[in-house]
């Protein structure tokens, strides 16, 4: 399985629009002004922070290109859509400041979720998943767009680190790995639902939860 490295900004929805996307094409292959990398940039960082600041439903593309100093068009020859373009960035933001592997599952896995709480707390994340969940029925694009580029490789993230646990015999052959991915992010969502912050230590704890669950049977007892 191919999982996203830690310490790397991923480029998910940035690599669809070839080398011209920043000029005309002239017909030939590698015609045309190269796309700008400092743009692509200037784009995603602006989306972040207006959808921290004004949340999805109020910020617009217009205010995106206003923040990044761009064109509007300059912005759809990128992505063709809001929802492409946030989702694109929040894929960028993913992991982009967690530590790389350490080798003890323990410190990757807190790693891991530690990155995760930071990067919803930085976007007003939870209220991103409230207007998913709202707007599934009329936008859907935006749910299955954060799905793809987020959720599904956070989850990615952290089977990898238990399959790479499994092999070296550190839980036990016949667990369920799936299960143990949303018992490790569900005490973050459980908090917030519950109106309180979450607690500090609370990666550690979930991690330290779940894995004394998941060792062989001839160390649990």
């Amino acid at each position: 399985m191919t999982v996203p490295g830690r310490g790397e900004a991923s480029t998910d929805g940035q690599s669809t629009d070839g080398p011209n996307a920043d000029g005309p094409s002239t017909g030939g292959r590698g015609a045309g002004r190269p796309r700008s990398p400092e743009k692509d940039t200037a784009i995603l960082k602006a989306a972040l922070e207006l959808l921290g600041s004004h949340g999805y439903t109020r910020m617009s593309l217009s205010q995106v290109a206003e923040a990044a100093q761009v064109s509007k068009s300059t912005i759809h020859l990128r992505w063709k859509t809001k929802a492409d373009l946030l989702t694109a960035a929040l894929a960028a933001l993913r992991m982009a400041d967690a530590p790389p592997a350490s080798g003890d599952t323990r410190t990757e896995l807190t790693a891991i979720l530690e990155d995760f709480a930071a990067t919803v707390e930085r976007v007003r994340g939870m209220a991103l998943i409230g207007t998913c969940l709202a707007e599934e029925a009329h936008t859907p694009e935006l749910l299955t767009l954060l799905r793809e580029r987020t959720v599904l490789p956070r989850r990615a993230l952290l089977r990898h680190v238990l399959e790479q646990a499994l092999e070296q015999g550190e839980i036990r052959a016949d667990a369920d790995l799936e299960a143990a991915v949303s018992a490790l992010l569900g005490p973050y969502y459980a908090d917030y639902m519950a109106g309180s912050a979450p607690r500090s230590g609370w990666a550690g704890t979930a991690v330290d939860l779940v894995l004394a669950g998941l060792r062989p049977k001839r160390e649990q007892g």
